[in-house]
């Protein structure tokens, strides 16, 4: 099969879905792959060594979904490359469907296969962790008086007790985000539904300066915090917020919230998507950092990550044949968005009030 893999076009991106290594072990199997030029440099990776790894290296973005039958990309399709889709393609990455209808609406104009990147993770996101790490680095950040914090140091000295962070949700996310936090000396409060969830976090950071809790108990440490981490990917189709327009309007002068998962007034009511360009917002007076791509921030870890991640699924789809690749792996059907103008994923059906397909009545149809 014939393999694009094109140049990330939204701002401050830098990763890249495969890396050389990643690009080796497709052409193994004997599959060609065209790369975009420059496509991997931000992510440490020149198009030298993709050359060398067995691709073909490519002018534009353009001639790659021009030539590819499959596109492996790590952001969703943005507009500009709306016009690059044609029928026959198969695109793999982070779509994000049900909360972008016009990508959506172009992928189901043109009747090509889409698979949701972020939906096929079996064990989570490998970019989870570094969206936590980050994402935490710069509550901290922005706990500075510079930035408009509290300035409150990270740390405890002179009788004054070090920054104190407030952790919603402690999955991936959440412990890369106390990874950061306890490593720095930040007081920190971790809060999940999940008792395996605060018993795991607890365990792992016991002789660190971390306060295990309920998410209920959230109210409580709001008073005193100097950020605010939210790390709870929220469902989609729910109006209320585990962080209130009016919990926010309370908080104290300097306080930061960070939302990493960043779900348009999702946990957080006051949250809007913001890019590394222009990453801060004010909203009830406080400071709002929401970037939906942080670890973009971090591309050469970030590359690797993503591709070992996805390399599996393409290769399956590759080989397999999109039916039988689907029919072979619940967690890439799960990921299956669109194919011949039809939705089939049904987060997106549901959240758009539209009409869709469910994927094993799909497969049925393909006889596999």
């Amino acid at each position: 099969m014939q393999i694009g893999i094109p140049r990330e076009i939204k701002a401050q991106e830098g990763r890249v879905a495969f890396l050389p290594r990643h690009v080796a072990a497709l052409v193994r199997a004997g599959h060609e792959v065209f790369v975009e030029k420059g496509a991997g440099l931000l992510s440490a990776a020149s198009d030298q060594a993709y050359s060398d790894a067995g691709a073909t290296i490519v002018a534009d973005g353009p001639e790659v979904y021009a030539r590819a039958a499959l596109v492996a990309k790590v952001k969703e399709i943005l507009e500009p490359e709306f016009g690059l889709l044609r029928p026959g393609h198969i695109i793999f990455t982070n779509i994000h469907a049900a909360l972008n209808r016009p990508q959506l609406d172009r992928m189901l104009e043109v009747g090509l296969t889409a698979f949701s990147a972020e939906n096929t993770h079996r064990h989570g996101s490998p970019n989870c962790a570094l969206a936590g790490e980050v994402g935490a680095l710069e509550a901290v950040r922005l706990t500075l008086s510079p930035a408009g914090g509290t300035g409150r140091h990270f740390m405890a000295h002179f009788g004054e007790p070090a920054a104190k962070a407030v952790v919603l949700g402690l999955g991936h996310v959440g412990r890369g985000a106390l990874r950061t936090l306890l490593g720095l000396g930040v007081r920190t409060v971790g809060l999940d539904i999940d008792p395996g969830a605060r018993k795991a976090a607890a365990l792992d950071h016991h002789k660190d300066p971390l306060t295990v809790g309920d998410i209920g108990e959230l109210g409580e440490h709001l008073a005193d915090a100097d950020m605010i981490i939210n790390c709870v990917l929220w469902p989609k189709h729910r109006s209320d917020h585990l962080l209130s327009r009016e919990m926010i309007r309370a908080l104290r002068p300097g306080t930061v919230v960070v939302d990493i998962s960043c779900d348009t007034a999702g946990a957080v009511e006051t949250s809007r998507a913001t890019s590394w360009a222009d990453p801060v917002y004010v909203q009830e007076n406080i400071r709002h950092f929401c970037v939906d791509n942080i670890p973009g921030a971090v591309p050469v870890t970030a590359s690797a990550g993503y591709g070992q991640a996805i390399l599996p699924h393409v290769l399956s789809i590759a080989t397999r044949g999109v039916a039988g690749a689907v029919a072979a792996d619940p967690w890439l059907a799960r990921g299956l968005t669109c194919a011949g103008g039809e939705l089939l994923l049904e987060e997106a059906g549901r959240y758009q009030q539209r009409p869709f397909v469910p994927v094993a009545q799909w497969l049925e149809r393909q006889g596999a």
